[in-house]
């Protein structure tokens, strides 16, 4: 059973004022401006198929950690490239129950049995033994009304809730939500990766298509730029607010108009080298920043990972199956470029993520410091944790202070997982506050007020929401 002082300072004058802190914002409504949940869910609002297809198949989180201890993600139903991925759930379940002591000390685990429990009522550990009971609950639960995607999503108290899509993406479903009378507010967000990334699979289609859903001819550099903000005022007018680019390094650049055009030749040839390509993000990153000081959705950017970092995984897979890997990024010179043309643009959000912990005080702060536009998206991926989430505060509060950060997101694909995460970051950000007051560094009213607003005010504020 979850214990309600999880999380809390063990000192017990420092845990009471945390757990004074977390009672005014434990209920607050949810805001989740970042993630990966389908659409689908809430325009068809299906019945989820079971356990295994809701909790581990979509969870990267999950079923890396079983991969890594030998389990192969065939027999766990992860879906193929081929179509090819047959697997009986229950046997899927029981293999998960079976190595559920792995998650132990992980923030998966955390997730895991707060959904079991809040979600579920269950609230014994998941072992091998209760695995089929723990599945014919879930999956009995599955199958009542109160288990659909609208209902739990008004049940989590989800205030707004924002995709991540691709610019070549119909936003069908998203028309649907809107068009159904249902009350809750689900936004898409532009993510260009597919027509930006020369290396993406089956670029030379995507700007065909690009050109083909806009009526412009992406065979040039103007008429590729013109579709660009075609697509993005589509996004505008489906309810985004933002717009979200996951590139290896942080690396901007400011070619004149000649450099650029020549450049985009060469990509759209397909007969760009290497640095080229890195060359031509580096300036779509300029130009996407242009843009949104042009039409005012908030920029992020999702720098340092490795995708696909499995060859054969990623050709059985696809992507996004838990074989992305952290790398070192520099953010100082390489947002230089882009800085000094638009770093001063009122009006102008860039929130900036990391999975490179080491530049959070020596880069990330200083730069959110000084910079109008900069603000610093919260502990990302791999350090979404509470040692994660606890080493983000300590590292930029110092020199950003908590009014450059923008809350917390939870970057999440597994629906359940949401009230889960953002329970966990109220509390580390309470237990830090906490501290603060403990050690007479703020006074206990200034952290009630920014404990309200790290939960729900800068999230609404820097994603116009």
């Amino acid at each position: 059973m979850l214990n309600e002082a999880r999380l809390f300072p063990a000192e017990p004058g420092v845990r009471k004022i945390a757990e004074k802190l977390y009672e005014t914002v434990r209920d607050l409504p949810i805001i989740s401006p970042h993630g990966h949940t389908d659409p689908r869910w809430f325009a068809e609002d299906p019945a989820f198929p079971d356990p295994a297809a809701l909790l581990i198949q979509p969870d990267h989180y999950v079923f890396r950690m079983l991969y890594s201890q030998g389990v192969k993600l065939e027999s766990l139903g992860v879906p193929q490239v081929d179509g090819k991925h047959k697997a009986d759930s229950r046997e899927v379940w029981r293999i998960f129950a079976r190595h559920y002591y792995l998650f132990r000390g992980t923030p998966t685990r955390m997730w895991l049995d707060y959904t079991l429990e809040k979600q579920f009522g269950l609230t014994e550990l998941l072992t091998e033994k209760n695995a089929d009971a723990f599945y014919d609950t879930i999956a009995a639960k599955l199958q009542t009304p109160e288990f659909r995607p609208r209902a739990l999503f008004e049940k989590f108290n989800i205030e707004t809730l924002a995709t991540t899509d691709s610019p070549l993406d119909s936003l069908e479903y998203h028309k649907a939500i809107r068009e159904s009378g249902w009350k809750g507010r689900v936004v898409p967000t532009f993510r260009p990766d597919a027509v930006v990334d020369a290396e993406y699979a089956d670029f030379q289609g995507n700007l065909k298509k690009l050109g083909e859903l806009t009526g412009e001819d992406t065979s040039n550099y103007k008429g590729y730029l013109a579709a660009l903000r075609a697509r993005r005022r589509f996004f505008i007018e489906m309810g985004a607010t933002a717009t979200d680019h996951g590139h290896l390094t942080a690396m901007t650049a400011d070619l004149g108009e000649a450099a650029a055009s020549a450049l985009y030749a060469k990509i759209h040839a397909g007969t760009a080298n290497a640095k080229e390509i890195e060359l031509f993000q580096a300036q779509m990153l300029t130009e996407l920043a242009g843009m949104s000081v042009e039409d005012g959705l908030v920029m992020q950017l999702h720098p340092g990972s490795v995708r696909n970092h499995n060859l054969g995984i990623y050709k059985k897979f696809g992507r996004d199956k838990g074989a992305d890997i952290p790398s070192p990024t520099e953010y100082v010179r390489n947002l230089r470029p882009l800085l000094d043309k638009y770093g001063n643009e009122p009006g102008f959000t860039f929130i900036l993520f990391t999975l490179d912990e080491t530049t959070y005080s020596r880069e990330l702060a200083p730069l959110a410091g000084h910079y109008p536009c900069l603000r610093l998206g919260p502990a990302w991926w791999f350090h979404d944790s509470p040692e994660g989430m606890t080493r983000f505060r300590e590292q930029v509060t110092e020199t950003a202070g908590f009014y450059n950060t923008v809350g917390f997101n939870d970057d999440t694909r597994a629906f359940l997982s949401i009230p889960s995460r953002h329970d966990v970051a109220r509390r580390i950000d309470c237990a830090f506050l906490a501290r603060l007051v403990a050690e007479h560094r703020l006074e206990e009213q200034e952290a009630f007020e920014v404990a309200q607003d790290l939960t729900v005010n800068l999230v609404r504020k820097a994603y116009k929401l």
